[in-house]
């Protein structure tokens, strides 16, 4: 069974501000579990199935995508604070329409070879920095603040991913949006 997921993932001068904070707060802290993804916002859990069922999803994603910008033509992101916690640093996000799309794209995208339904994620964030050493906070803080504005320009890609072997990934298709 392949493990397959869906990402909205930035691209432009915001994306690049947040590339400079990933290499940086790795170069000054060392890695953290963040470190280990392209930044993104997750829209759906890791869900399995047949490799070959990717088409299956890439086609409901087109056919769903298609039909939703028939009444909502753009689907906007906001980026509504950067957040420090304990445990978590990141952007949190808020797209209501975002996630009313990927309840359409969940009611359509069957598969027979999938045991168990999509997950669909309620918490709409993109990971700075997770599991990290809490001696770090700070200065991982510091460097958000530094590199990051929140005005930045901004556009977003939907990404559907396989995880293949090494966890590595292997890309099934991006639509702008």
């Amino acid at each position: 069974m392949a493990k397959f997921i869906l990402y909205a993932c930035p691209i432009g001068p915001l994306a690049n501000q947040i590339d400079a904070y990933f290499k940086r707060s790795q170069q000054q802290c060392g890695p953290n579990a963040a470190h280990a993804y392209m930044p993104h916002c997750t829209l759906t859990g890791f869900f399995e199935d047949e490799t070959g069922a990717a088409q299956r999803y890439v086609e409901s994603i087109e056919r769903s995508l298609s039909d939703f910008r028939t009444h909502t033509p753009q689907i906007p992101i906001e980026i509504q604070q950067l957040s420090f916690r304990e445990d978590w640093h990141g952007l949190v996000l808020k797209a209501e329409e975002l996630k009313a799309w990927v309840g359409e794209f969940a009611a359509i995208a069957h598969s027979p070879t999938r045991a168990t339904p999509l997950r669909l994620k309620d918490w709409l964030h993109l990971s700075l920095a997770y599991d990290f050493s809490p001696q770090h906070a700070t200065e991982l803080e510091e460097i958000a603040k530094a590199l990051i504005d929140l005005t930045a320009a901004v556009q977003w890609e939907l990404r559907f991913y396989q995880r293949a072997e090494g966890n590595r990934w292997k890309g099934h298709g991006s639509w702008k949006f």
